[in-house]
């Protein structure tokens, strides 16, 4: 809602000036836009190099993912999504004639703690227990198909089917598991079962599940990106640039991890001081910098900072800080988007709830607050956005480039004007890119399976091609044309 919605006297209209004064440093000009969309390209310069990647804060990790989606993928696919307490496992189907992925079946299972705490055998003997559960109820168990197994803990990638886990986090503390290969143990615990097997595995990262899910409705579609809960992007990188595997044709997408952008002190200048308090009270101080200015977990945080802050200075609520405004996590993200949508009602609701005692004014300011915290998470997100499409057509040495993002986040998706200011920065840092946002649908679900498809597909061709040039030339003909 427009400040100039309110009507609510002079007395506030003279607290503006005093509240800007506050959020001034979250307010970026385009100059400054540009800078941290510099720094960033020279970080991923540092990433994607053979000697440097080790000491650069954004990791650009190679995934393997070779080709994206070109529309003649199709098959039944299973695909894992394991992330947290709960895993799904899920039947889909990619239909060549109706160019569309179907999710025909999905099943939650549970993760009980003694099995998080315990053995990592015992992990992935549970997982293949409850994926032939699964096979089981939906008469798949005489089929031997290919899995895309969604894994969102810190890997190291060494292949399509190869990822090394570095760390669990997320409650997670299995022995055993940590520097190991979680595809081999996944298929060794299959094998002690005995009563089914699985085709080729692909590892997906969410980033590139987005992507591939988006890619197959839109093929034009070579950039993933996340803005929920955290922030992160993929996209398709020339073989020539990623000096971490060999090889120099075609394309491999690369999870960039752009949260970890500032981790070496590079966006000090533009860091505020609640950023720094933020950082400094979360679980992992010094990590994730980017991530902190501009991701659903941190954004209510911030809010809450300022929020008090203002109190303090007797420009809100007559000086009185509430218990629950001094509480932190108090102030949710989603308040932030709820305010900015639904405005006055909502607002007073909120702070009711916070235990705060409002005028109208207030309302106004918290509006303000809101607005501004979340404008900047747009800009700075534009910002990593139009590094990587101004990238894809330097690259390719293109004049102008036409490219398409798949999308997923809550932020993205549930705040009233996140995607409006996303455009509209992006449109001014990467005026030659002309970009379309596509909201992905389940990328960890259909975008794993497509991401198995793909690579299917390509693991094919070569095949293909071989067998053509038998029909046609024959193998004494071959033999001699390719000696």
């Amino acid at each position: 809602m427009p400040c100039s919605a309110f009507s609510i006297g002079n007395k506030w209209d003279d607290l503006i000036p005093q509240v800007d004064e506050c959020l001034q440093p979250f307010r970026l000009s385009v100059s400054t836009l540009q800078s941290v969309s510099t720094r960033l390209k020279k970080d991923m310069i540092r990433g994607l190099g053979k000697h440097t990647h080790h000491r650069a804060p954004v990791k650009m990790l190679p995934t393997f993912v070779r080709a994206t989606p070109d529309g003649t993928e199709k098959g039944d696919f299973l695909a894992l999504d394991l992330g947290g307490t709960n895993f799904r496992v899920l039947h889909v189907r990619i239909l060549e004639d109706e160019q569309r992925v179907v999710k025909m079946d999905s099943q939650i299972c549970a993760i009980p703690q003694e099995i998080m705490l315990g053995h990592g055998e015992k992990l992935f003997d549970h997982i293949a227990a409850c994926l032939a559960e699964f096979l089981d109820s939906h008469e798949l168990k005489g089929q031997t198909l290919p899995l895309g197994f969604t894994f969102s803990f810190p890997c190291e990638q060494l292949d399509i089917d190869k990822s090394v886990l570095i760390r669990w986090t997320k409650g997670f503390n299995c022995s055993g598991v940590e520097g190991e290969d979680v595809v081999r143990l996944l298929r060794e615990a299959i094998h002690r079962r005995g009563d089914y097997d699985i085709g080729s595995v692909a590892m997906v990262n969410d980033t590139v599940g987005t992507m591939m899910s988006c890619g197959y409705r839109d093929q034009s579609c070579e950039i993933g990106m996340i803005i929920g809960t955290g922030t992160n992007a993929c996209y398709m990188e020339e073989m020539r640039n990623v000096k971490r595997v060999e090889g120099e044709d075609g394309r491999m997408c690369i999870n960039t991890e752009w949260g970890g952008f500032g981790d070496d002190g590079s966006l000090r200048d533009i860091q505020t001081d609640f950023d720094l308090v933020v950082d400094k009270t979360s679980l992992n101080p010094g990590i994730h910098t980017y991530e902190k200015m501009i991701s659903g977990m941190y954004l209510g945080e911030i809010a809450r900072l300022v929020l008090v802050k203002l109190t303090e200075d007797k420009l809100l609520f007559d000086g009185q800080v509430s218990d629950a405004l001094q509480t932190p996590g108090r102030f949710e993200t989603r308040f932030i988007s709820e305010i900015e949508d639904t405005g006055l009602e909502n607002t007073q609701r909120i702070l009711t709830e916070l235990d705060l005692n409002w005028s109208l004014g207030d309302v106004r300011l918290v509006w303000l607050v809101c607005d501004t915290i979340s404008t900047r998470s747009a800009q700075l997100c534009a910002a990593a956005l139009a590094t990587i499409a101004n990238r894809i057509r330097n690259n390719r040495g293109l004049d102008h480039l036409k490219t398409t993002v798949g999308v997923d986040g809550t932020v993205f998706k549930k705040h009233p004007n996140f995607s409006q200011q996303l455009q509209a920065t992006v449109r001014l840092l990467a005026p030659r890119c002309d970009i379309t946002f596509l909201v992905s649908e389940d990328g960890s679900g259909k975008g794993a399976a497509m991401v198995t498809a793909v690579a299917q597909r390509l693991a094919l061709q070569p095949v293909v091609f071989e067998k053509l040039l038998l029909e046609a030339w024959g193998p004494f003909d071959l033999l001699v044309a390719l000696w």
